[in-house]
């Protein structure tokens, strides 16, 4: 039987900047509310961790802890571990494609931590995963154009 509380999701954004401006900017997380509609708060809590508090279409906001598991810039890798309303991990890779393009590929494993969503599970997944999409979508656009204005990394 399919476990309906366990997510594998990625997107695939491709991006008109080097590789090294796009993992510049998504290392900036404190910066993605400027850029990220439904990233609504970053707050940093140490060196490695901060607390992100997220709201998309559907009424309920999620308040996650990530924690820095992986820097790579070399190989264009951030990870992070996550616990909260979601617990599991999520990676960004960015990489060269084509002249002065990137591809960032956005990876998410969780599960629910919070309870409604865990008892949701079934009904609410498509609306949970359509959620998702149209975040992602929004961020997608928001970080283009970061990206294309002066004032980007």
């Amino acid at each position: 039987m399919p476990d309906f509380n366990h997510y594998h999701l990625v997107s695939s954004w491709r991006l008109p900047a080097p590789p090294a401006a796009v993992y510049h900017a998504l290392r900036e997380v404190e910066e993605y509310p400027r850029w990220w509609p439904q990233v609504r708060q970053v707050e940093r809590l140490d060196d490695s961790s901060g607390r992100v508090r997220i709201r998309s279409v559907l009424p309920y906001e999620l308040v996650l802890i990530a924690r820095e598991r992986r820097q790579d810039e070399a190989a264009g890798v951030l990870e992070a571990e996550l616990t909260g309303d979601l617990a599991g991990w999520s990676r960004w890779t960015v990489s060269p494609d084509g002249p002065g393009a990137s591809r960032a590929v956005f990876e998410e494993e969780v599960r629910p931590g919070k309870p409604l969503m865990r008892r949701l599970a079934l009904p609410g997944r498509p609306l949970f995963l359509v959620n998702h999409a149209l975040m992602m979508r929004a961020g997608e656009r928001g970080l283009r154009r970061l990206l294309s204005s002066s004032n980007g990394p």
